[in-house]
């Protein structure tokens, strides 16, 4: 491949030349020695599935380690947690060094980098679309990075992130993005509506990431058990497709994300694992014992005005709610 030019890229020295890794046409990308990486590098110090680079829109890179065997490095320190990658950052997967060039970040002032943001949003939004966001983040995650070392932080973050990434698949989705220590995933409905099934789909996922990361906490010698707590809102937002035809890549903005993340914070006020917004209830209103398990509370969601009606809910009785609604059953 010729030089990329101005677009962020990795490179990669190889005996037969440089090899450039274009990080255009996606919000993230897989790396790892196994075939369903978008990035295969062969090396046998790298993991099948190694680590995940997560552009954030703004032009920031976040590199995430995900357990792997070896680790991942930038600029000779281990990553334990998702860093920001900054241009000619040496990243090093096992035994293999690449470069991060990001040249429009070297010479962008902040003024023109964040116009250049919005130009670059206005420019991919396209769509109005009916969709349920979901928000999952991890609870005293700064205690636990000072009180682990490095390689267990890291061992434990990335079999997180990994494994929440494949159950989120599963239910139809995918991880929109990874940022520090949370992840979110969106899930499109129809025009006017969301049907039930699909709800039921959602809170399904949401159910199988407090087990696996119950599971995932007792395999480490954690100082206390790994927790998350949970935000999922039901509403319009603008979308807009990032990838090419071929690989469609969807990203949303708009008061429906950022209620999402509002909602999983305030599940700390309420006392709850699951917070919801009042227009993802009412469309589980009429399954059975959603109204004996979901419980109403009154919150006002930093950067809104008004209070916010929510609806929440622990992981325990979630369960039971699914047991009673499945989606066979629905």
């Amino acid at each position: 491949m010729e030089n990329p030019g101005q677009n962020p890229y990795l490179l990669l020295q190889t005996t037969k030349g440089n090899r450039y890794l274009l990080l255009v046409g996606k919000t993230y990308w897989t790396i790892g020695r196994g075939k369903d990486n978008d990035f295969i590098i062969s090396d046998n110090c790298i993991s099948r599935n190694h680590a995940i680079l997560q552009s954030m829109g703004t032009g920031e890179f976040f590199l995430i380690d995900l357990g792997s065997r070896n680790g991942t490095f930038v600029n000779g320190r281990r990553v334990s947690i998702p860093v920001t990658l900054r241009d000619r950052d040496r990243v090093t997967f096992g035994k293999t060094d690449v470069e991060f060039h990001c040249p429009s970040a070297s010479y962008q002032t902040q003024s023109s980098r964040n116009n250049s943001d919005r130009e670059t949003m206005t420019s991919v939004l396209h769509e109005r679309r009916l969709m349920s966001v979901m928000v999952v983040d991890m609870r005293d995650f700064t205690v636990l990075t000072r009180q682990l070392n490095e390689e267990m932080l890291s061992s434990l973050i990335g079999n997180w992130f990994r494994q929440a990434g494949d159950i989120i698949r599963d239910a139809g989705s995918w991880v929109d993005k990874y940022i520090g220590d949370a992840i979110m995933a969106i899930w499109f409905h129809g025009h006017e509506e969301a049907k039930k099934e699909e709800l039921l789909q959602i809170f399904q996922a949401a159910s199988d990431l407090y087990k696996m990361t119950e599971e995932l906490s007792a395999q480490y010698p954690l100082p206390f058990p790994l927790r998350i707590g949970t935000g999922i809102n039901t509403g319009y937002a603008m979308v807009g497709n990032t990838g090419s035809d071929e690989h469609p890549d969807y990203t949303a903005i708009g008061d429906t994300v950022n209620a999402a993340f509002r909602l999983e914070s305030t599940t700390k006020e309420i006392g709850l694992d699951i917070a919801i917004g009042e227009t993802t209830y009412n469309y589980l209103s009429e399954f059975k014992e959603a109204q004996a398990l979901f419980h109403q509370s009154e919150v006002t969601l930093k950067g809104y005005e008004k209070p916010t009606v929510t609806y929440g809910i622990t992981y325990k009785d979630l369960e039971l709610f699914l047991e009673t609604n499945s989606i066979t059953s629905a």
